[in-house]
């Protein structure tokens, strides 16, 4: 079955950075385009990212970017995130997501906490 798991969350002072990875199994991971998303306390989930298939073409919303850089390594299986000069309001839970046949598939997400 597909799965994605998270992993790279964590405390931050502002300023730092943190890689985020999604590990995607369970379906033919280059066939598909990924996501990053976030959800802070009492707020809605917000799209952060998107990449192609092939990675080619990445989107961010921009409130991102400059400091965020999505990749993918289809031969790992495996989307990053990368988050530079991180802010307070960047804490949120971080969440990736793909569709396959009209199903949203997530991960279970990973906290990232930015605060000094």
């Amino acid at each position: 079955q597909v799965q994605l798991v998270e992993s790279g969350g964590g405390l931050v002072q502002p300023g730092g950075s943190l890689r985020l990875s999604c590990a995607a199994s369970g379906f033919t991971f280059s066939t598909y385009g990924m996501r990053w998303y976030r959800q802070a306390p009492g707020k809605e989930r917000e799209l952060v990212a998107t990449i192609s298939s092939n990675g080619a073409t990445t989107d961010y919303v921009d409130s991102v970017k400059g400091r965020f850089t999505i990749s993918r390594d289809n031969a790992e299986n495996t989307v990053y995130l990368q988050m530079n000069t991180l802010k307070p309001e960047d804490t949120a839970m971080y969440y990736c997501r793909t569709l396959i046949l009209f199903k949203v598939y997530w991960g279970r997400g990973t906290q990232v906490t930015v605060s000094s």
